[in-house]
């Protein structure tokens, strides 16, 4: 059963809308202007809150790629997180989270390096997915061991955390030594079974904006392409792999789906269900146990993949 401090997190974002004096929650279609949405996500990072004391931010040009080291305490560089950012893949960007990843470079003590990849619809795929090949080809330029570099993103940035597995394979890369991904939309054709099973229950993703945003992203491609849709790819021989969904989000059986699949051909991977719980949870951190919980186990995977002793 979920938590009472979980219970009453999830009300609260149930009910969000009413706070702004709002008869029903905002929902975003074709007219609704990008520019809009992107200063909303802009506007809302706070609520994830300040680096910790004693971190460092150090700006990266990766060939014209805006990129953000952020870098705890007396750390090297000699092992990376590689995090792409969530937004559907057209919105988010590395100051909106800021305070999210720093949640993750605290526990582990592993330095994160984070990329304003190319959004859609201005810049469809493959152009955000070219980015973040670039990046982690940035961290090998680097001599970082790809044994000590692990992926992660959140929503449309777990897409892009697993299809870029999918594209190393493909361009014969060394794999990193693992990924994490929290609520990942891996079915750009959106036909997963909780689209429509959690449609009531889902508060955080927008109706219908994973319909808009694939439309976006694909620009008329095929939305079965395994680089755009990662569940339909060949899983065999990917590094170890945590993944999160929230019980009662629309992408829950994204990451089920996966799971599923990668673990029949033999992949090291974990996925935890939250019960009761929304897109992306373990991002909140330590406000309720279940959140936490997740917190702990993300950063205590980060280490170990990583080779960072704890402590």
């Amino acid at each position: 059963m979920p938590s009472l401090r979980s219970r009453m997190f999830v009300f609260v974002l149930k009910h969000r809308h009413l706070l702004k004096l709002q008869r029903r929650r905002t929902n975003v279609g074709e007219n609704t202007p990008v520019a809009q949405l992107r200063e909303e996500v802009e506007r809302g990072a706070d609520f994830f809150g300040k680096l910790p004391p004693g971190f460092s931010l150090d700006p990266v040009d990766i060939g014209g790629l805006e990129a953000e080291w952020m870098l705890p305490p007396e750390a090297g560089r000699d092992r990376a997180v590689l995090y792409f950012h969530g937004g559907g893949l057209v919105m988010g960007s590395i100051r909106a989270h800021r305070g999210i990843v720093s949640r993750f470079v605290k526990g582990s003590g592993v330095p994160a390096l984070v990329i304003n990849y190319a959004l859609a619809p201005e810049r469809p795929f493959p152009a955000g997915l070219n980015d973040a090949v670039k990046a982690y080809e940035y961290l090998l330029s680097l001599s970082i061991d790809p044994t000590r570099i692990v992926f992660m993103g959140d929503s449309g940035g777990g897409n892009l955390c697993l299809a870029t597995l999918l594209a190393c394979k493909e361009r014969n890369l060394p794999l990193p030594g693992g990924a994490v991904a929290l609520s990942p939309w891996t079915d750009l054709t959106n036909s997963s079974p909780s689209y429509i099973l959690n449609a009531e229950k889902d508060t955080l993703c927008w109706p219908d904006a994973q319909r808009v945003f694939a439309g976006y992203y694909t620009a008329g491609q095929d939305a079965n392409n395994p680089l755009i849709s990662p569940v339909f790819g060949d899983l065999s021989g990917l590094p170890p792999l945590l993944l999160y969904a929230g019980g009662d989000e629309l992408l829950r059986d994204d990451a089920v789906r996966f799971a599923e699949k990668a673990e029949k051909i033999g992949v090291d991977v974990t996925l935890h269900v939250g019960e009761g719980l929304f897109h992306c949870y373990p991002a909140v951190g330590p406000l309720f146990p279940e959140a936490k919980r997740a917190m702990e186990e993300i950063c205590e995977f980060i280490r170990s993949r990583t080779g960072r002793e704890a402590g």
